[in-house]
């Protein structure tokens, strides 16, 4: 049996916390790939490895003097090295980062520093293989202006051969490189997507994701006091709430595992004998709940466009987001009746914008009125559940109703795995406490 094990910035922010990742990954001989991120905040008010390294790069590109910067981050190292009481120097490897950064190579290089001293220390300490994730995960410079310039298939084979003779190995998650070996970082919280694609290179049987919470919540626990964690979610329920700004695990991690059927366990570092939460491609198991989650975001506004027999023009849709499109908008949703439209967008790419938009959708699709509408949240409810349960957008509106909130939008997929409503800022959290309340409390 094969598990890749990867371990956020909060279980490795301290010597103490690498105890216990190290108790945690020996206890099981099959965790034989570890996926290590920076040190994150050892408490509140402290500041994490990866940030301190942007703003030590940030100085040298200005020109300034980084000594004491680096003196920083080089501290929270030893702190963690001498908890440890390890025979590990890490000089060497900051002579050629301080280098590095006053020859001004890149943000991306400077960002994954904290990954890759802490996958040496953690090596160390567990007493496995060092394998730099720069010279396995590939990214492709041809696409570099494209939103995603990751190689994955030439990685999966590079991967696949360089890790199929190998017993145990930590490769620091967050980064690859180019081929000609500068250094590329995924978006921020990358080292779940490197977990994810070591899983596939390896067929693991699973990929555990230990973090400081056990599991994935049903709801934000900042609006909803101590929610219930979720048992099982699908790929499909996670991608829905994970784009709702729902956190634990990043949105890109779930495809490289997916296409290989490999499951997700979100794991607590702190609390390793709970079970957390799977996260399947597809379960007959049934939740104790109709849904599995609810997540949402605020700062939206709707464009509404009101037309006498939209529906029977030709092209009019297209005409409305073209206006958009030219203007560096994306959309978020679309709901529309026999002659009204409105398309939600986030408002701060919008207000900038809102005028030329405006002009231009008059331009291209003569309609008869506009109407923004700002201060707008979006809420998600998920579940595969309700495609099977009757009343449950019923339910779902007559808890928002006995709340006092209006909605402004709805929108339900032909899936019938999620309902998205639209309603204004200011009752984002009493209505999804309201819904919470509804579909798990009073169960």
């Amino acid at each position: 049996m094969k598990t890749v094990v990867k371990f956020g910035g909060s279980s490795l922010a301290s010597a103490e916390q690498f105890k216990k990742v190290s108790e945690i990954v020996l206890s099981d001989k099959s965790r034989r790939f570890v996926i290590p991120s920076a040190p994150g905040k050892r408490f509140p008010a402290d500041i994490k490895v990866t940030d301190m390294l942007y703003i030590c790069y940030d100085k040298a590109k200005s020109g300034k003097d980084i000594k004491k910067d680096l003196d920083g981050i080089k501290s929270r190292y030893q702190e963690i090295i001498d908890g440890l009481n390890l025979k590990l120097s890490l000089e060497d490897e900051f002579t050629v980062i301080e280098k590095n950064f006053k020859d001004n190579v890149g943000v991306d290089y400077a960002a994954s520093r904290g990954e890759y001293l802490n996958g040496i220390v953690l090596a160390k300490y567990l007493d496995f293989e060092f394998i730099d994730a720069a010279d396995f995960i590939r990214f492709d410079e041809s696409l570099a202006l494209q939103n995603n310039d990751f190689d994955a298939e030439a990685t999966n084979t590079m991967l696949h051969k360089r890790l199929e003779n190998v017993d145990y190995a930590v490769i620091p998650g967050f980064y690859g490189a180019y081929e000609n070996g500068k250094v590329k970082t995924f978006s921020r919280g990358g080292s779940d997507i490197t977990g994810s694609i070591v899983a596939r290179a390896v067929m693991a049987d699973v990929y555990e994701n230990w973090t400081d919470v056990s599991g994935f919540l049903i709801a934000d626990p900042r609006v909803v006091d101590n929610p219930k964690v979720i048992e099982t979610i699908t790929y499909r329920e996670l991608r829905e709430l994970a784009y709702m700004g729902a956190g634990v695990l990043h949105e890109e991690a779930i495809f490289p595992v997916r296409r290989e059927g490999i499951p997700i366990n979100i794991r607590n570092t702190n609390k390793p004998g709970d079970s957390g939460t799977w996260i399947v491609e597809s379960t007959c198991q049934k939740s104790k709940y109709i849904i599995t989650g609810i997540a949402g975001k605020k700062g939206f506004c709707a464009v509404n466009i009101d037309k006498d027999l939209m529906n029977s023009e030709i092209g009019f849709g297209r005409k409305v987001l073209q206006a958009f499109e030219d203007n560096g908008i994306s959309f978020e949703h679309m709901p529309s009746g026999i002659d009204t439209l409105t398309v939600f967008v986030h408002q701060d790419e919008f207000a900038d914008k809102e005028q030329k938009v405006v002009a231009s959708i008059h331009r291209l699709a003569h309609p008869d009125h506009i109407d923004i509408e700002g201060d707008l949240a979006i809420i998600a409810v998920v579940g595969r559940g309700m495609k099977s349960t009757r009343g449950t957008a019923g339910r779902l509106f007559a808890a928002l109703s006995f709340a006092n909130i209006n909605i402004r939008m709805m929108d339900q997929g032909s899936s019938e795995l999620n309902i998205i409503i639209g309603v204004a800022n200011e009752d984002f959290e009493a209505a999804i406490k309201a819904i919470y309340s509804t579909f798990v409390d009073s169960v």
